[in-house]
């Protein structure tokens, strides 16, 4: 095998896309394109961000939602990452998106996003956002015997390779029990 060099980038294969939901000082709903986040533990998701409109709403509300980029929602949710909050007041808006105040968090959940983690801020220091996760919610339309079904769901991936979107494939394996067959 010969392989080859990229030096020190910021390629980890796959990336959610991670839609983050929080609102202004006056309730007005924002959402946020974030692909460098992971749980951390069981109840903890760790995603860095620098300085936007969702960090200043952050330290207002103290909370936030985090959706799942969905095939379907490819536009709208690439448009929330490339436009600012800071000059598109209606940011939300115009990306199609309806907003339902989570009953757990002072955040909003996107309704076109099917899934989502309702968060409290632990902390946000040096551009790294540490949530509690209180809850995890979806629609109805993609529970398959009362779990998240991921076909279903469509999530997208970012590939940071070539800037691109890519939708899930197939199951390949059973966690916690494929490699049972080696011991």
């Amino acid at each position: 095998m010969s392989r080859i060099d990229f030096g020190a980038k910021p390629l980890m294969l796959p990336q959610p896309v991670l839609i983050v939901g929080t609102y202004d000082e006056n309730g007005i709903p924002n959402a946020m394109n974030a692909a460098w986040g992971i749980t951390t533990d069981f109840k903890e998701i760790t995603i860095s961000l620098s300085e936007h409109k969702t960090t200043k709403n952050l330290a207002t509300t103290g909370a936030f939602t985090v959706s799942m980029a969905t095939e379907d929602t490819v536009i709208a949710c690439d448009y929330v990452g490339v436009e600012s909050g800071n000059t598109v007041p209606n940011k939300f808006e115009k990306a199609g998106f309806h907003a339902t105040k989570s009953t757990r968090v002072n955040a909003p959940l996107i309704d076109e996003l099917p899934m989502a983690l309702e968060c409290k801020v632990k902390s946000y220091e040096n551009g790294i956002l540490i949530g509690e996760i209180v809850n995890v919610c979806a629609d109805e339309s993609v529970i398959t015997d009362g779990k998240i079904d991921t076909k279903k769901l469509k999530p997208i991936t970012f590939d940071p390779c070539n800037n691109t979107y890519i939708g899930l494939g197939e199951v390949v394996g059973k966690a916690f029990s494929d490699g049972m067959k080696l011991k």
